[in-house]
């Protein structure tokens, strides 16, 4: 049964602009002295180096950090070749150098011109890459400890390769000065390093290279330009938090529920096919809403409707 409460604390989704430096738990930890509450989550941690779009959810809004998480994301980096750091970013130590061969970074002209081959090559087996080897330096478990702990004490490992998905990768700039370099904007699903993405391209050019620069400029459709400086008064981030409706609308589809509905999904029955409006794929989460727009619990379409998560209910 879902509880009632008549007031509640603060629920939504807010977009931090993260800026270098912090890492996401220390994002966290500061909106959730803003907000005073610890149930604050993040949809998708962003490293040290990278700055951008850094999708929170609070109060009852954690419960849509799963369907925030998996969305795909888009990045803009740049990445400088000859060589690569044992962390795959500027924060690294430089573990090895190489000569690159510039003729591959012709200056890209007006409008767009062919690639050198060699880098046109690279780019389209990246596009078509369904696994990838994660950087040492992650946050990945295995056994019960992060991969980074143990890539600090020195060990030697491979990570195992990941099922991945790339939407779009193109060359967006090119250069020699300081180091020869390559800037990318890529979209890619959960799980996608793009980290490993220079470590990779780079070894395809015949060199090494690693991350200079990294920015998330949208997170499921949560974009750069809705973001708040970290900074920022206290007053205003909590008027720019996505109220938790509309935030649901954005991570998932949406459906609306009868007055029967309704009272069966607050206490977690199943809900009859008949009594969801609206268009829903089976087995596909979606968001339930009551005629009055109020989010009531996300669910799957079965045989009947079945509650995954239930929403508290407002009352006066």
């Amino acid at each position: 049964m879902i509880a009632r409460e008549g007031r509640l604390a603060a629920s939504g989704v807010l977009v931090i602009d993260k800026p270098r430096g912090p890492t996401s738990h220390d994002v966290v930890a500061r909106v959730r002295r803003t907000f005073k509450t610890r149930e604050v989550g993040h949809a998708g941690t962003l490293d040290p180096m990278a700055t951008g779009v850094l999708v929170l959810a609070v109060g009852e809004a954690t419960k849509l950090v799963p369907y925030l998480t998996s969305a795909a994301k888009e990045y803009e980096a740049r990445l400088e070749l000859g060589r690569e750091t044992d962390t795959l970013d500027a924060m690294g130590n430089v573990t090895a150098e190489q000569s690159v061969d510039l003729e591959l970074l012709q200056a890209l002209e007006r409008g767009g011109s062919p690639l050198a081959p060699r880098l046109g090559e690279a780019i389209a087996h990246e596009l078509g890459r369904t696994l990838q080897e994660p950087p040492r330096f992650s946050a990945i478990q295995e056994n019960g400890e992060r991969a980074y702990a143990r890539a600090r004490r020195g060990e030697t490992f491979v990570l195992e390769s990941r099922e991945v998905r790339v939407h779009r990768l193109i060359v967006t700039g090119t250069g020699t000065a300081p180091a020869p370099w390559l800037d990318l904007r890529v979209k890619a699903d959960k799980g996608y390093y793009v980290r490993s993405l220079g470590r990779d391209l780079a070894h395809a050019l015949g060199t090494v290279g690693h991350l200079t620069a990294l920015r998330r400029v949208d997170s499921g459709g949560f974009t750069e330009a809705e973001a708040c400086p970290l900074d920022a008064d206290p007053d205003l981030l909590r008027a720019r938090l996505v109220p938790l409706a509309s935030a649901a609308r954005r991570a998932l589809p949406a459906l609306t529920l009868t007055e029967v509905g309704v009272r069966e999904a607050r206490f977690g029955r199943p809900v009859r096919r008949e009594d969801l409006e609206g268009d829903g794929e089976e087995g596909v989460p979606t968001a339930w809403f009551d005629k009055d727009g109020t989010l009531v619990a996300i669910g799957t379409l079965e045989e009947h409707g079945r509650v995954l998560r239930g929403f508290v209910e407002r009352t006066a």
